[in-house]
């Protein structure tokens, strides 16, 4: 009996003396669902295995809605969520328990923040804001403060805008027209760039290339903008985008590389390049072209598109790619370097999340649920950006990893460019 005692005194000193050690891979997976069938969900990936593919749901008693098109970390403890056909933001903890929601902006879009507001773009004509209701032509930009979730500002842009971005004090949206071929307009081939202060459009870059569609990845300065052409005559494309040099004042033609590749899921990499899959359709003959590229900004907008494109993925990480039924999503977790892809399969029944480490070695293959095209990865330590407040001398800021406002790692700061490091927000000199 002595003997069992010491045993078990020793047993439960041992287990009181490890060290909880928190989830590293925490991934939240947009589910789109089908059009109008009001299906769209969330799953929740942690550690090598589905948590659970009704997140959102199991969360709240529920549903999250119909067809939710991006998601975005606005703080430690919020996110907000796009859902585009039941034309809500919807914004959640990181326990994906429902905090707010707003119905003021319908047939949003996508989305993106500068810490103290979140901007959504989207397709609509119509914005209730805390001034009363704003009509538009065309589509536009709404801005909702988030300390009441309400809606303060909205701003005309191109018709059916997509892709949004912050960088030193402007928006970037990626205009589509992308109704074009229903509606009495043209397809739009712009870049509109707002002053978020103001609300107001201070210029418009043309590219020269239609539909400017979907989200776009950023790294630092640099934009990654898909365009799928009109699925006819006009071939898809893709956009690398030099927010700075439309900040320094320089001509359009000197603002954007067009690559002829197709960029239709992309991301942005721990290193700043872009991982972009582009799947190319022509109505002519039915058929998928697909092509597989990573892209260096800097090098493209430096050799006006000559170098800095590669099919340098790690590992088996291409390989894997080129054996999916129907590609449908792309992401770097910012903070661990893991690799994650989604395969939709025949669109109508559970897809199948693929994960690889940094060195791109197959980890596993799990199936969630209809159309994963979206994805969030949450901070290990549960520290997003922690905005309190700007310092102004980066050197002030302990050595260590450093993120842009919209949580993704840098390698190479920007001056004059706000960033996180060490949970606090500074100005990189």
């Amino acid at each position: 009996m002595k003997n069992l005692c010491i045993y078990l005194t020793c047993l439960l000193t041992s287990m009181l003396s490890v060290t909880v050690v928190s989830a590293q891979e925490k991934l939240i997976v947009v589910n789109e669902g089908n059009w109008q069938t009001d299906n769209g969900c969330l799953s929740y990936f942690e550690d090598g295995r589905i948590v659970s593919n009704k997140w959102f749901r199991e969360a709240n008693g529920y549903k999250l809605g119909d067809t939710p098109n991006d998601i975005i970390q606005l703080g430690d403890d919020l996110i907000a969520i796009a859902i585009n056909w039941s034309n809500i933001v919807q914004f959640i903890d990181s326990k994906g328990k429902a905090v707010a929601a707003t119905e003021d902006v319908p047939n949003n879009r996508k989305l993106a923040t500068d810490g103290e507001y979140l901007y959504v773009s989207s397709y609509g004509h119509e914005c209730g804001t805390i001034n009363g209701m704003m009509y538009f032509t065309k589509g536009y930009v709404a801005k909702i403060d988030l300390r009441t979730f309400k809606v303060v500002n909205a701003v005309e842009v191109g018709y059916e805008p997509e892709g949004i971005a912050y960088y030193k004090g402007r928006l970037f949206v990626a205009n589509t027209g992308g109704y074009a071929f229903q509606e009495d307009h043209p397809y739009e081939t712009t870049v509109s760039i707002i002053d978020p202060v103001t609300m107001k459009v201070v210029r418009n870059v043309d590219t020269g290339q239609i539909n400017l569609y979907g989200k776009m990845s950023q790294s630092g300065q640099y934009l990654c903008i898909n365009s799928p052409g009109d699925y006819y005559d006009v071939p898809a494309a893709t956009i690398v985008f030099d927010c700075q040099a439309v900040i320094d004042g320089k001509p359009d033609k000197e603002c954007f590389v067009k690559l002829e590749y197709a960029c239709t899921y992309n991301c942005t990499i721990t290193d700043g390049r872009f991982f972009a899959i582009g799947s190319r359709y022509s109505y002519y003959t039915g058929d998928y072209t697909f092509n597989y590229v990573v892209i260096d900004p800097a090098k493209v907008i430096e050799s006006n598109g000559s170098l800095g494109i590669s099919e340098d993925f790690p590992g088996t990480v291409l390989s894997d790619f080129k054996k999916f039924t129907m590609p449908y999503g792309i992401y770097v977790n910012p903070y661990t370097g893991y690799i994650y892809a989604t395969d939709a399969g025949n669109y109508v029944a559970a897809g199948s999340l693929y994960q690889w480490n940094p060195e791109g070695k197959l980890q596993g293959v799990h199936k969630i649920y209809i159309n994963p095209g979206h994805f969030l990865a949450l901070p290990p330590d549960g520290h997003f950006t922690g905005i309190d407040e700007v310092i102004a001398d980066s050197s002030a800021v302990a050595d260590s990893i450093i993120y842009n406002m919209q949580g993704i790692r840098v390698a190479r700061p920007i001056p004059g460019q706000i960033y996180i490091r060490a949970g606090k927000k500074f100005i990189q000199h």
